[in-house]
């Protein structure tokens, strides 16, 4: 059971090694484009390629879709990046429901584990397999595997990084459910429990009288995707620009600007006030444009002295 990128390697993993896969449930086919055409998933489009029936179910409780789970008479049901189950389906295989979870539990438990670990500055992530029960990540521990995390590392980078880790832990679980030869245990008593809920806008947006390494971690915490944004205001009070920035480089030093005020050269960089020194975007994108690196995007944005970035 999974939907986006992350459950193809897990998927393609257990294929290789010989597991019996007899079904995949995703999620409906969506929108997408400018055509607004429906687009399957990318584990469906991979299942279909290894010509294994798919299940797509607008609502999990849907009685002709339990109906359909049942008939499989799976042993197991494996979960990489789904929806939340009901307790109907979790509890229905002789062995069980496990789940493979992007963070080493029971920190960061909740939707977007790769990208809150980065937000807070993290040095090491890793992986979790557990046995899922009534409350979201907190079933009995199976299997981890700690993974580190590169200074200037990205969402996406760590995403891939620990997709192909997770894919081998996956198959090690799978393997030694199958040989009676692994015991969930529970989950330990962790104080500052630190949560990974899912992304908004909001989240997302930075706050520039914020630390320089605060703001750093945000962006690269939220690359390539939702990404960082901000507001370009104009002095002319011309309606705001909204920027998406990908990549920066935080400046310690002391000035007396207001945070957001933009420094530049108007050539080859451009930084930010904030609160301890500046930050340097690298690599950004303008509403409407594409996504570029600083030099170009000056050589084509006129005026910029007469720009600031909105504080909050």
């Amino acid at each position: 059971m999974g939907t986006p990128r992350f459950a193809v390697e897990p998927l393609k993993m257990l294929i290789d090694k010989g597991h019996n896969i007899i079904a995949l449930v995703s999620s409906p086919d969506k929108p997408a484009g400018r055509g607004m055409n429906l687009k399957a998933s990318e584990v469906k489009q991979f299942a279909l390629s290894q010509s294994i029936p798919i299940m797509q179910p607008e609502k999990l409780r849907d009685p002709q879709f339990l109906h359909e789970l049942r008939s499989l008479q799976a042993d197991l049901f494996i979960v990489v990046a789904f929806r939340m189950l009901p307790e109907v389906i979790w509890s229905m295989p002789p062995l069980g429901t496990i789940n493979l979870h992007a963070s080493l539990l029971p920190q960061y438990r909740g939707a977007a584990p790769i990208n809150h670990a980065l937000i807070n500055g993290e040095k090491t992530s890793g992986l979790t397999t557990f046995v899922i029960s009534q409350e979201i990540d907190t079933g009995g521990l199976l299997l981890q595997r700690e993974v580190s995390i590169d200074e200037d590392e990205t969402a996406g980078q760590l995403h891939d990084k620990l997709m192909c880790a997770g894919a081998e832990l996956l198959e090690e679980t799978v393997r030694r459910i199958a040989a009676n030869d692994i015991r969930p245990y529970p989950q330990p008593e962790t104080p500052n429990l630190k949560t990974a809920p899912k992304l908004t806008k909001e989240t997302s947006l930075i706050k520039w009288d914020r630390l320089g390494e605060e703001i750093r971690n945000l962006v690269r915490g939220l690359s390539p995707y939702p990404a960082a944004w901000s507001e370009l205001i104009s002095s002319d009070n011309t309606a705001p620009l909204q920027m998406k920035i990908f990549k920066t480089r935080a400046e310690k030093t002391t000035h007396q600007l207001q945070a957001g005020t933009i420094v530049t050269d108007r050539k080859t960089f451009m930084k930010v006030a904030c609160a301890d020194g500046f930050v340097h975007i690298v690599e950004l994108q303008l509403a409407g444009k594409k996504a570029m690196s600083v030099i170009p995007f000056l050589a084509g944005f006129r005026d910029i002295d007469k720009y600031h970035f909105k504080k909050i």
